[in-house]
């Protein structure tokens, strides 16, 4: 028991050892006390209403022929850097090998006129690859490229500075665009592509810096991936992987198969605030293995009906989050603009449930249960050094965790009507819980060692929420359900400045 009391005394974890309620956050909270009004945030109808294109050729540009096969491709090769090229209307083509692609040099900018688009004809795998940077695509479509699962059509070698803005990526395989370093994604439509609109991963260096800001991501996914590989994660309309730095702002995330929004493995510093996400086949948003984020004045709508139902109908009594916290929390020795995640100011509305904190205690840096086999903690980094019997001590027995801590959840609006109906008590939820740690057979984590912290030592609180409709909360493991004055009091005690009024929902 010794080794546990390691794992949440306050100088291994920053957290109040106490096992009664839970600690209020000890750094000053950097939102107003009083209940913040619902977010006026309007959906960016992006495809249906996109950027006027520019009807001239602009001052200086090299014009490119639709009707000449190949005519961007080389004419990008025969320029020098910083050079603007200028599609014209029409249905621009590359040569027909798989790898045919446009290169980019260092600064140039592609701008599409009024009915431009570049289409790989589901010959071609990339539009636009190679490392250059600092290259910006403005008012093109770029459609139909058979990029490998995984990868990316446009930015497909995730290089630096790129910005891609009044674009539409549609109707391609794998993912529209892949993001390097300072890129800016921003105004554009995202749609229909068969894995991802945003595959926000980077094989070598780091992804810092990004902006998605004012895109409609929609209708992703059509591949279905999860069905073709269960439990790849490898799906929704954006994912972020190893991002140190991004805005989300703005967006308006629909429709599409699996999550909306999804960061998975050592992201941190994420700010996610004025988005429309809604009527997504899975969670709205899922922070997973990662750190410190703010989550705010979001509309959160509809979302995680078909799984969930899905789910239920199998009997899977899980409480599966609408806004779902996979072993991700703050951690202030890992520098972001919050030593948290915060949430507050967002609405959630008539989706399957509310927001789910979860940690998987078998899930740690090098057990097998960590699908990012290859990736540690961002406070080891060495996945080898996890390992007995080190690990069973301090400071190793905290650090090799990714932990659900410091979850700040205030001043939201909850609503379930009866859009959930006939969900058997198993949607409108909210709920902090852990399984029982049992392996590996080396494992210090195993018991209700990790329910125990997530559920009363790492400063996850709920408070100042309004609640409206039919709510129950699960705490500490999934067999725990509670009514609102169960989950206001002892020995939970969240909530306990929040209102609920249950019948008013539906």
């Amino acid at each position: 028991m010794a080794a546990w009391l390691a794992l949440t005394l306050p100088a291994a974890t920053g957290c109040d050892g106490r096992s009664g309620a839970p600690a209020e956050p000890s750094a000053a909270k950097p939102t107003a006390a009083a209940p913040m009004p619902a977010p006026t945030v309007a959906a960016a109808r992006v495809c249906a209403a996109p950027a006027a294109r520019p009807a001239q050729t602009p001052a200086g540009a090299v014009t490119v022929d639709p009707a000449v096969v190949d005519d961007l491709a080389e004419k990008t090769l025969d320029s020098p850097p910083h050079t603007t090229f200028w599609l014209r209307p029409g249905t621009h083509t590359l040569k027909s090998g798989p790898y045919d692609q446009v290169l980019p040099k260092e600064g140039d900018v592609y701008i599409g006129a009024p009915g431009a688009v570049l289409d790989g004809r589901m010959v071609n795998e990339i539009a636009f690859g190679g490392g250059a940077e600092n290259v910006t695509i403005r008012h093109l479509t770029v459609q139909h490229f058979a990029a490998p699962h995984d990868e990316g059509v446009v930015n497909h070698d995730s290089a630096d500075g790129w910005v891609i803005e009044h674009t539409t990526v549609q109707d391609n395989s794998g993912g529209g665009l892949m993001v390097g370093a300072r890129q800016q994604v921003r105004d554009d439509c995202l749609r229909r592509n068969g894995q991802y609109g945003i595959n926000g991963y980077k094989g070598t260096g780091a992804v810092t810096g990004l902006v998605v800001e004012g895109n409609e991501i929609t209708g992703n996914n059509t591949d279905d991936w999860e069905r073709r590989q269960p439990g790849c994660g490898c799906s929704g309309g954006a994912k972020f992987w190893a991002v140190n730095g991004a805005d989300v702002r703005g967006n308006w995330v629909h429709d599409n198969r699996g999550a909306g929004l999804w960061a998975d493995t050592d992201n941190n510093d994420f700010l996610i605030e004025d988005n429309v996400i809604e009527d997504n086949d899975g969670p709205a948003l899922i922070y997973e293995i990662s750190y410190n984020a703010v989550i705010r004045n979001n509309m959160i709508r509809r979302n995680y009906l078909t799984e969930g139902r899905a789910y239920a109908a199998q009997g899977d009594d899980f409480p599966y989050g609408t806004v779902y916290l996979s072993e991700a929390g703050g951690e202030p020795r890992v520098k972001a603009r919050t030593d948290r995640i915060e949430v507050y100011g967002n609405v959630l509305e008539d989706n399957w449930s509310g927001l789910t904190l979860w940690e998987d205690a078998d899930r740690f840096c090098n057990s097998p249960a960590n699908t990012s086999s290859d990736y540690c903690t961002l406070l080891v980094r060495d996945v080898h050094r996890c390992a007995r019997p080190a690990i069973a001590t301090a400071p190793l027995l905290s650090d090799c965790r990714w932990k659900t801590q410091r979850v700040d959840i205030h001043d939201n609006r909850f609503v379930q009507s009866a859009t959930t109906a006939g969900c058997a008590g198993l949607c409108g939820r909210m709920a902090v819980l852990s399984n029982y740690g049992t392996s590996p057979d080396w494992s210090p984590y195993k018991g209700s060692r990790v329910a125990d912290a997530i559920t009363f030592r790492q400063r996850n609180r709920w408070h100042g929420n309004v609640y409206i409709g039919p709510w129950s909360f699960v705490a500490h493991d999934h067999g725990r359900v509670l009514d609102f004055a169960q989950w206001q009091g002892a020995p939970y005690r969240q909530d306990t400045d929040s209102t609920l009024r249950p019948r008013a929902g539906g």
